[in-house]
Formats: structure tokens, sequence, C-alpha cells
């Protein structure tokens, strides 16, 4: 098989998302470095991490728009040098307050990616689940890398040098997609880019049954996602009492599942599904957070060696991260169940439009996920996301039993 030149814009796509990833993922492993410094809450710091968040979905439908005007090509050359320069503010940061203006930008830039990526790979692609399963695979490679090399720099040399990783990626990658991505075609060119802001147009995307449906399965399933990438080393520290070496590796190895499992996922949804396949990933999430739960709190027993009791944790605990990693590739099924529903004029800006409304309500997962472990313990916590996806599933079931065609 000859090497294509869609091949060439795949593989640049996918490392540009791993960069942006990097960018917003660096900071979950020194979240305790980042609390001790500024001296604030899990609370405060989840809802840093939510700013982060929102701004990531708001500047999605912006991008579509950017795209359509001025070429696909130049919008993912502004994220990837905007998450560089604002590692460097986050950087730099003297203060808790700048630390979140550098976060929230950060979110911006950072989200100026993804769906102009996925439009561009839709329109050169005929199997989209499997190449989007492809590109997604980005992030979970960003999730192995970022929290081992992040937390190793952080031992030995903070916090903020850690951070800096990304900028120190963000450079090359850059020069890469200049010189291996043509300048594409804008779609609208000539249009007013007020005219796409007009209400009518929005709304009407928005209400159509079928959108709506799919968007309600896709806040929950984000909801989750940012929940897990916001805090789930620090689950593993808090609850189950392990070293930050460790809860790092386990953060690693989930992100490596979710990974290898999501391109499974992509081209499961080509074969036999959108609807089955996004059921298959609620029931493994739903699996593999009760397997993280399970095992006993910090304290509850003696401090963890490797005897059979500790193996025997870590046992389940692997298999609970493997459920999860299937589970969070959800987005390779979900996200073409949405492209099946938009015109090819539609694929850029209004699959923008989409992200940022179901990412606007979904970033609230960092703070709400903080707050009830703070005020309750890490199982209730993790134990509302279980309700959550079983919502999902009793959603996926109606549809298929009424025969609703949603």
């Amino acid at each position: 098989m000859h090497w294509r030149y869609r091949d060439t814009v795949l593989t640049l796509c996918t490392v540009a998302l791993f960069v942006t990833m990097v960018g917003r993922l660096a900071i979950s492993p020194v979240v305790p470095d980042i609390a001790a410094e500024f001296e604030i809450s899990n609370t405060l710091i989840g809802l840093a991490l939510t700013g982060m968040w929102v701004a990531y979905a708001l500047a999605q439908f912006p991008s579509g728009v950017l795209a359509d005007r001025f070429g696909e090509r130049l919008v993912i050359l502004a994220s990837v040098g905007g998450t560089g320069l604002t590692a460097l503010v986050i950087v730099a940061a003297p203060t808790f307050g700048v630390f979140v203006l550098g976060t929230v930008l950060l979110g911006a830039v950072a989200g100026l990616h993804y769906s102009v990526a996925t439009a561009l790979l839709t329109r050169i692609y005929d199997d989209i689940g499997t190449a989007i399963g492809l590109h997604n695979a980005g992030a979970p490679i960003a999730g192995l890398v970022t929290p081992i090399v992040v937390s190793q720099v952080a031992v030995s040399y903070g916090w903020r040098p850690a951070v800096a990783v990304a900028a120190a990626l963000a450079l090359p990658l850059f020069v890469l997609i200049t010189w291996g991505i043509r300048p594409t075609e804008p779609r609208r060119p000539d249009q007013p880019m007020r005219e796409r802001l007009e209400l009518g147009p929005i709304l009407e995307l928005l209400s159509r049954p079928t959108i709506v449906f799919t968007g309600v399965i896709a806040v929950i399933s984000d909801f989750t996602w940012q929940a897990m990438a916001s805090f789930l080393p620090t689950f593993f520290v808090q609850y189950h009492g392990y070293s930050r070496t460790l809860a790092g590796t386990l953060f690693a190895a989930y992100f490596v599942a979710q990974g290898v499992l999501q391109v499974g996922v992509g081209v499961l949804a080509d074969r036999i599904g959108r609807d089955v396949t996004t059921a298959i990933c609620m029931v493994a999430g739903i699996a593999g957070l009760s397997l993280l739960v399970a095992g006993p709190e910090a304290g509850a027993v003696a401090a963890p060696g490797f005897g059979s009791g500790f193996a025997s944790e870590l046992g389940a605990v692997g298999a609970g991260i493997v459920l999860l990693g299937l589970s969070m590739g959800w987005s390779a099924a979900v996200f073409p169940r949405f492209m099946d529903h938009l015109s090819a004029a539609e694929q850029s800006s209004g699959f923008g439009l989409i992200r940022t409304v179901y990412m606007v309500v979904a970033a609230s997962g960092s703070v709400v996920v903080g707050l009830l472990a703070d005020l309750f313990g890490w199982a209730v916590s993790f134990g509302f996301l279980i309700a959550l996806l079983a919502g999902v599933c009793a959603l996926l079931a109606a549809n298929e039993a009424f025969g609703l065609e949603y």
C-alpha cells in the first residue's frame, strides 16, 4: 500500500491533536504542586480546568466558521502555534489569577483544531469512523506520554518546566504542518462571517431531533471524559493512597487503552452501527468505574506493599482502566453519528457549533466532580458518573425499543 497525501494530512492532524492535548493534560499530573504553591483547593483547580474546557468548547464553532472563510490549514496552524504560546503564559504565571487566564487561553487556542481537522478528514476519507478513530488516537497517545514526562520533569525541576513541555513540542510541529499540508480551499470565502452567526439557522440545526439526541449522549460522555482527564491521577493518590509515580503510570495506562481501543471503536461503528458501539462503550465505562472504586480507600488497609492483596487490588484497577479506556473512545462512534445527519456544507461549521454547545455543558465535569469529591468523597463522585453513563444506555435502549429513529 503506497503512501498518499491524505495519509500525510491524517498523520499531521493526529500529531496536532497530540500536541494540543499535551498542553491541556500537562496540568493534571501536577495539580497537587499547583494547589500547594497557590494554596488552593481541588474545587478551585477544578474551576480553572473547567474554564479551560469551556474556552475549548467555545472555540469549536468559530473555528469552523474561520475554516470556511480562510481554509482549514490556517486554522490548524493557529491552534498549534497558540498552544505553544499560551503554555508559556502558564509557565510564567506569578499568581493563581494569571494561571487561570493562561489556562483559559490555552483551552481557546487548542479548541481551534479538532472540529476543523475532523471536517477536513471527512472530506478526504470515505470510512470516516476509521479515520476519526485514528485521528482521535492522538489524544490518548498524549495521555500516555504526558503524565510520565510531566511527572518526571516536575520531580526534578518543578511544575513550571513540566508544563513548558507543550511549548517545546508546538514549534517544530508548526513547521511540519506548514511544509506538509497544502493550502486548503475555503468553502465560503466570500460570505460575510456575521451571516454565519445569525440565530435562525443556528437554532434550526441545533433543534433537529437527531442532533439533540446525539448531543445529549455527547454531553454525558464528554462530561465523564473531562472528569477523568482532570482528576484520575488525584483519585489514585487520595482514594487509593498510591504514590504519584504509580498514579501517573496508571493515568498513562488509561490513555494507552483509550488510544488503542478507540481505533477499534471507529471500525465497529462503521461495521455494526453507531448506536450499538456507543452502548458497548457506556457499559464498559460503568464496569470500569465500578472496579476503580471497588478497592479500599487510603488508610483503610495497611500501607500497600507488593503482597497478594495489593497485587489483587492493582489487578482490578488495571481491568477497570482498560474498560474505562474502551468507554472513553466513545467519540469514534458518536461523532460519525453527528456527521451522518449533517450535509457536506454543514460539516465544518455545523459540527463546530454542535461541539461548542455540548462541550460548554460538559465542561462542568471538572468542577462538579472536584466539588463532589471535596464534599462527599471520591466514591460518591465516581458513582455519579456511573449513573450518568447508565442514563445513556437507557436512552439508546428506548430509541431502539420504541423505534424513535433519533
